[in-house]
């Protein structure tokens, strides 16, 4: 059978594009940039799905077709390369759509290019001579680390440019990952990616507070007073912590998920496809929980991160890491034990090789459940029952390194009809050379010679919602205060609920005073307890957004990062939320602002609702050598679209290979076995003088409780009224300390000893009873039923 249609291409057909295009430019040069599923119209799609989901599919259904997206270069008899799109029908293996891109807009990089930087900048003649002005120390050598050259200075030309950013390294220690983001010079070449010559080094001032803005202050031995600063485990100079023991994920009878077209995904109600491409990584598709439309298309858009030293040329320090480059293309090969626990599932992507081969690379998206703490619980008091589930997570996820930064990304899907959509940044952050002894507006000193520079890191996420059919409506909601009045208010505690329809395109910010969360809300559909439309919730996290001039060129390549939410009306192809071009650019096009300027109704209409947060990075020490994750996420939770907690009926069971830890982080059972008793009340009673040295009175609670247990093992536990943690709270309420006793060398007036405990149990008419009995020293009977 043909692939799914929103199956990622196979290598195969990936390949098939690629004849194609070799073929209608047979006497030319082709460079191949990317290749990657062209998705399906909506309107086209949406019939599939519908048939699909209704298990009307047959053999003759129609199919859409299978499309490849693909970005070239055309290289011609002048040597100039021509910046190409074309859409090839991979299954007819026709070119059925093609464009010559204006000069204007610059392809997304090429791996190679980078490598092309690091090539000429080690030939060039200016740069050595920029080199041999320093005095650099025995053993070190040069890195460059190649950057994309950023927003062009408005009385720049447009030609295509990569700079790059240039460290020492220690080689002393013979370690080839030895940190060189430790040893930075103060120099950026500029290489012309169209010829490949070096035609500038930008010197960096290196001054701090009071030194202005350009000139030379440092020394010749410009890294004498940096230090080294490593973090692979080899290299640290006290090693790793020895006192860490194991924690492990076992699932001894696999997962609770099914995989199926290597792209769907069934767990827990879930059904969704996963697929991958170079540009946005993982995406989420057509996502249903237990027989419900939620979402079409769920993707991490676009990403910018401007860096805030006002000393040129660091104003076009600012990259667009999914558009520049593209975030499949930069994702790791993820590692069984290390970037996802538990049983794994790992997806693999085919990408574009820097020499155009066709590749298949692998393990680029981990699927994996988690246990993310208490799903919810309640105790009655009344009775002491307490029931609680666990909230178990299916999360896929996906790991991006661009240069010093790593960043991860998790769609997380849980047990009661939630999805969170989670960003971690992590990695070494990006640093310049400073005078020894300075400190800086414009970062902070995280090492001797280091300078941290203050930056953004602004998300879009993009959100198709298909709230039980593709006609939503966002609706802002607000609770605000009334003020106190004889008609609606009278004694001051009412707040009301104010609710807004988002008629048209437009943008929104987020305001927690307010309680402000958007809705999107299906206006036809009506949730039959409520009576309120069918819905989700989404809370814009209230974060900073873009801090630079809104007449800057960072400001004007980045609209997207100036508002928290942005509501547009469906396009295909319009996926982007900083427009398709963003290398080089200096303003942004065809991105979410363009797409608002339109002005089009969004009320009940097949919507898209961008989510924009981000993260303020002023780096501290503790960032250094490599930063602890920083977590943000974005939460949609569903609003009276269920009749009730979708989650009550996950078991409340209790994980049986948890095990109660002692002093010094001993485990009870162990340490019992290794003094060779039983584990029962009765053993230690009956072994006290052997055990008294090791347990506290919460210990013999701990064996009362399991003793207790053990006598249930043959009868159903709903049979049991008693509630076994009480039975223990009533021991020690009611039993005093006594000396030498196992409760401890604790002095009370009401002395007794561990034997005067009898705890004696009965089955009578399938009803478990418990008595405790004790005797008191000073002659006082009592008798404790727990109820």
């Amino acid at each position: 059978m043909a692939p799914h249609p929103l199956q990622q291409l196979s290598l195969e057909e990936t390949k098939t594009a690629k004849e194609v295009l070799l073929s209608e430019h047979d006497s030319e040069v082709l460079i191949l940039r990317e290749i990657f599923l062209q998705e399906p119209a909506k309107a086209e799609l949406s019939k599939f799905l519908s048939l699909e989901h209704s298990h009307s599919l047959t053999e003759s259904s129609p199919r859409p077709a299978r499309l490849a997206f693909c970005q070239y270069d055309v290289i011609g008899n002048d040597k100039i390369p021509y910046f190409h799109e074309s859409v090839v029908d991979v299954e007819r293996k026709i070119r059925i759509k093609h464009e010559v891109v204006g000069k204007e807009l610059h392809a997304p990089l090429k791996l190679a290019e980078f490598d092309h930087l690091v090539d000429s900048v080690k030939a060039s003649k200016e740069f050595q001579d920029a080199i041999a002005e320093f005095e650099l120390p025995e053993g070190f050598e040069v890195v460059v680390e190649p950057w994309p050259y950023g927003g062009p200075d408005l009385d720049e030309d447009n030609r295509r440019y990569f700079q790059g950013l240039i460290f020492a390294q220690d080689l002393r220690n013979g370690n080839p990952d030895s940190n060189f983001y430790a040893f930075p010079l103060p120099l950026i070449p500029v290489m012309d990616a169209q010829t490949k010559e070096i035609i500038r080094i930008d010197r960096l001032a290196t001054g701090g507070k009071g030194d202005g803005m350009t000139g030379k202050t440092h020394a010749k031995k410009v890294l004498d007073h940096c230090r080294t600063a490593e973090y692979v485990p080899e290299l640290l100079a006290e090693g790793t912590r020895q006192d860490l023991k194991p924690l492990n994920v076992q699932q001894p009878e696999g997962t609770s998920f099914t995989v199926t077209d290597d792209s769907l995904i069934e767990w827990q109600k879930w059904r969704f496809r996963v697929t991958f491409n170079p540009r946005e990584g993982a995406v989420i598709h057509d996502v249903w929980y237990d027989g419900r439309s939620m979402f079409y298309r769920l993707a991490v858009s676009e990403m910018t991160v401007p860096y805030a030293d006002a000393r040129a040329p660091f104003q076009r320090k600012q990259a667009f890491d999914f558009g520049d480059g593209g975030a499949g293309n930069c994702a790791n090969n993820l590692s069984l034990g290390c970037d996802c626990l538990g049983v794994i599932k790992y997806f693999d992507g085919v990408l574009v090789s820097g020499d155009s081969e066709i590749k298949q690379s692998p393990n680029v998206i981990c699927l994996h459940e988690q246990d993310n703490g208490i799903g919810w619980k309640h105790t009655n008091w009344r009775t002491g029952r307490a029931v609680v589930t666990r909230n178990r997570e299916l999360v896929v996820q996906f790991i991006i390194t661009l240069a010093n930064y790593e960043y991860i990304f998790a769609y997380k899907f849980n047990q009661s009809g939630g999805i969170d959509i989670e960003t971690r940044a992590t990695g070494i952050v990006s640093c310049v050379n400073i005078d020894a002894g300075k400190v800086s507006d414009y970062g902070n000193v995280v090492s001797p010679g280091v300078l941290a520079q203050n930056h953004q890191h602004i998300f879009a996420v993009r959100i198709d919602p298909a709230i039980d059919g593709h006609k939503n409506t966002v609706i802002q909601e607000e609770s605000l205060p009334v003020p106190m009045n004889p008609e609606t208010n009278p004694r001051g505690n009412y707040y009301e609920v104010v609710k807004t329809p988002i008629s048209t395109s437009s943008w929104a910010d987020a305001e927690p005073r307010n309680n402000r969360v958007f809705k999107i809300v299906n206006e036809s559909k009506k949730n039959p307890i409520s009576q309120r439309p069918v819905g989700f919730k989404l809370v814009p996290p209230a974060t900073q957004l873009l801090l630079a001039d809104p007449n800057s060129v960072q400001a004007s390549r980045a609209s997207f990062a100036q508002h928290h939410l942005w509501v547009t009306k469906y396009k295909d192809d319009e996926l982007y939320a900083g427009g398709r071009y963003t290398l080089q650019s200096r303003k942004e096009i065809g991105g979410v602002a363009d797409a608002v300027a339109r002005k089009e109704n969004v009320q009940d209409e097949d919507v898209v609702v961008w989510s924009v947060f981000g993260l303020t990075h002023n780096p501290r020490v503790e960032d250094w050598p490599v930063m602890p994750v920083e977590i943000h996420q974005i939460n949609l939770r569903p609003a009276d679209f269920f009749e009730a907690n979708p989650s009550i009926d996950v078991p409340s069971n209790r994980n049986l290979e948890s095990k109660l830890a002692i002093r010094n982080g001993e485990q009870l059972e162990d340490k019992i076995k290794q003094l060779g008793k039983t584990f029962s009340l009765q053993g230690a009673i009956d072994n006290e003088p052997f055990i008294r040295p090791y347990l506290t009175k919460e210990d013999v609670a701990y064996l009362i409780y399991h003793d207790t247990l053990d006598s249930l093992q043959n009868g159903p536990a709903d049979d049991m009224p008693v509630h076994l943690h009480h039975l223990a709270m009533c021991v020690f309420l009611t039993v005093g300390p006594r000396p030498g006793s196992l409760f401890g060398d604790r002095i009370s007036e009401d002395r007794i000893k561990l034997s005067d405990v009898q705890i004696w149990h009965a089955k009578q008419l399938g009803k478990f009873h418990c008595t405790i009995t004790i005797r008191r020293l000073k002659g006082k009977n009592n008798s404790v039923t727990p109820a």
